[in-house]
């Protein structure tokens, strides 16, 4: 083996390291704060971030610290769809019930962070100052209530990439289940948020790019499994997708999920392992330490400048923290209990109810869709 290729097989190592590459992300995260605080780093930091970038021929312009996490983010949600197709058919979730509870926790997630959100949001315009029915805001606005409660939907979805490079750190002590449990959970979610947007917050009116999504999806699926796949033109029809999920008002890193699932996750045409697995490892050192790393770097540059105590103490900004950290886990863990004592699903292999709420608990971990 030359020095590339021992350099390579070095890198492919550490990327297989769920921890390494999570503190490595997590290093860069911080970073991110670092940059976007000190006086001397800060004005550069921004400058980058909001250096404009667009697709020639295209209406699409975006500072480079969105394309990290509208672009770049693309490929780990591409891992993760064909990691998830993997396990969805051979692996921890092959077995439908086990499969059915991270799904159906996805949705007790996502309808208790609401419920909390509004409540805590009613409780300021019923007994806080100057009336009721009124919310008062950071800026000194006065704004009713229903205009207040407009943010429900900011709790509902969970980061993937943030709660796995969490997860990842206590990777060693926990059954390697609870991942595929975790990641099968915040995609749902994501994907209900989507639903949540589109149905809620979007007028969505351009519809015909739905069918060229559709049409994306279907030409990916055929592509990859002739025998020899045409690695260029599947390139191209990826990017295509990407830039249909954006324009019909999708978070376009879906796109990764959405042709990572339609992946085949089977052995085919005398092939040793199926396309699936051996893809997501080819991508795996570009997700872990390029895609994953950049995106945390701009997604975490607050300035702690514009987090006042007004901001902090705001019932919007509230109603958000108890949505996340109280309501994001107690729906899981109630719909969780749910399905399992009615013996509707079953939990996944070697996951007992102590995972199930550091799970539950990661699932609060809320960025990207909000």
């Amino acid at each position: 083996m030359n020095s590339t290729g021992r350099v390579w097989a070095r890198i492919r190592r550490i990327a297989a390291s769920d921890r390494i590459s999570g503190l490595i992300m997590l290093a860069f995260a911080f970073a991110g704060l670092v940059l976007a605080n000190l006086p001397w780093t800060s004005h550069m930091f921004e400058a980058v971030a909001e250096t404009q970038l667009g697709i020639p021929g295209t209406n699409i312009i975006l500072p480079i610290g969105h394309w990290a996490q509208d672009g770049l983010l693309t490929i780990f949600f591409l891992t993760v769809g064909l990691d998830l197709k993997q396990e969805l058919t051979t692996g921890s979730l092959a077995n439908p019930k086990a499969a059915a509870v991270p799904m159906l926790c996805a949705v007790g997630g996502m309808l208790m962070p609401p419920v909390l959100f509004i409540t805590v949001i009613s409780l300021f315009s019923r007994f806080a100052p100057p009336a009721p029915g009124i919310v008062t805001i950071p800026t000194g606005a006065d704004i009713p209530f229903a205009e207040a409660a407009q943010g429900w939907a900011i709790p509902t979805a969970t980061d993937i990439a943030f709660s796995l490079a969490v997860l990842a750190l206590f990777a060693k002590a926990l059954p390697g289940s609870i991942r595929a449990f975790l990641m099968t959970l915040a995609t749902v979610d994501d994907l209900l948020a989507i639903i949540l947007i589109a149905v809620f917050f979007s007028s969505l009116n351009a519809w015909y790019w739905f069918i060229g999504i559709a049409i994306c999806a279907a030409i990916w699926a055929f592509l990859v499994r002739l025998r020899r796949v045409p690695w260029l033109l599947v390139a191209v029809i990826g990017v295509l997708a990407w830039v249909m999920m954006f324009e019909a008002g999708v978070h376009p890193t879906l796109a990764g999920v959405l042709v990572g699932l339609l992946t085949p996750s089977r052995e085919m045409h005398s092939e040793k392992s199926p396309r699936a697995q051996r893809y997501a490892s080819k991508l795996q050192p570009f997700s872990s330490l390029l895609a994953l790393p950049i995106f945390a770097l701009f997604a975490t540059g607050v300035h702690f400048a514009e987090l006042s105590p007004a901001l902090m103490l705001s019932p919007v900004v509230i109603g958000i923290i108890v949505a996340l950290v109280i309501g994001k886990p107690l729906g899981i863990m109630l719909m969780s209990f749910l399905v399992v004592k009615l013996k509707l699903a079953s939990l996944p292999e070697n996951v007992n109810w102590q995972h199930m709420l550091g799970a539950s608990i990661l699932g609060g971990v809320g960025f990207t869709m909000a």
